[in-house]
């Protein structure tokens, strides 16, 4: 009897998936998949749209796994919002983490599942040491979290040495990370702001960032400067 429910629940998780992977087939816009391209994320799927899908089945692990394992970007972004980010061990975190080669699937993975996971703290010293550059973007993204919001631990001095050592000839997923990490600890921490500065001022990194009106830059010392003065005005 066991057996035939979990055949059961197998067949109702398949039919699911289905269902759910034709009805992200149906709102494939060719326009939005076009643009998606041009910043490696193969989808035509409004992400407003998206999010409006996994409002409907609410919190569901197992359908979050199944989507996942389909490969396909549109059904890994829902799986994201569909899942329960505690319930995912240490090696599966890893090894999505891996798989997710879409930009908005590893962005989405790193801040809607592995910050909330217990394991952030063990995955953030892992990858920010991993060789693969890509890897290595979501230890710093993750390391930004921390240095915002609990940086007790944390040797800020030395992760300024690695950012002035390193960021300048990053690649650029792994330079935007180490960039927002040298943002943060500029912003929230005073007696490290000067040299923050001075760092982001020598390398120019993002210096020319095309940034919107009415949009903080990313250049560094442009950015805590901005951050710093509404925390006074504030």
């Amino acid at each position: 009897m066991a057996e035939e429910a979990g055949m059961a629940q197998t067949a109702v998780t398949q039919a699911t998936v289905a269902e759910v992977m034709a009805e992200l087939a149906g709102l494939e816009d060719p326009k939005m998949r076009e643009a998606n391209e041009k910043r490696g994320d193969d989808h035509g799927v409004n992400l407003s749209a998206l999010r409006a899908v996994a409002k409907r089945p609410k919190t569901q692990q197992e359908l979050a796994r199944e989507l996942w394992a389909t490969n396909d970007t549109a059904a890994r972004l829902l799986a994201i919002l569909l899942c329960r980010p505690k319930a995912f061990e240490r090696g599966e975190l890893d090894t999505m983490l891996r798989e997710a080669r879409a930009p908005k699937v590893h962005d989405w993975l790193v801040n809607y599942v592995v910050k909330k996971s217990p394991h952030a703290e063990e995955l953030r010293v892992a990858w920010t040491a991993d060789q693969d550059p890509v890897l290595a973007s979501a230890g710093w993204a993750l390391t930004s979290e921390r240095v915002a919001k609990k940086p007790e631990g944390l040797d800020l001095a030395g992760l300024l040495d690695t950012i002035e050592a390193e960021m300048k000839d990053a690649p650029d997923r792994l330079q935007w990370a180490m960039n927002h990490t040298l943002a943060f600890i500029g912003i929230e921490h005073a007696g490290h702001r000067a040299r923050a500065l001075d760092i982001g001022e020598r390398h120019e990194v993002l210096k020319d960032y095309p940034t919107p009106p009415n949009c903080t830059s990313p250049f560094a010392p442009i950015w805590i400067t901005e951050m710093v003065r509404r925390q006074h005005a504030g």
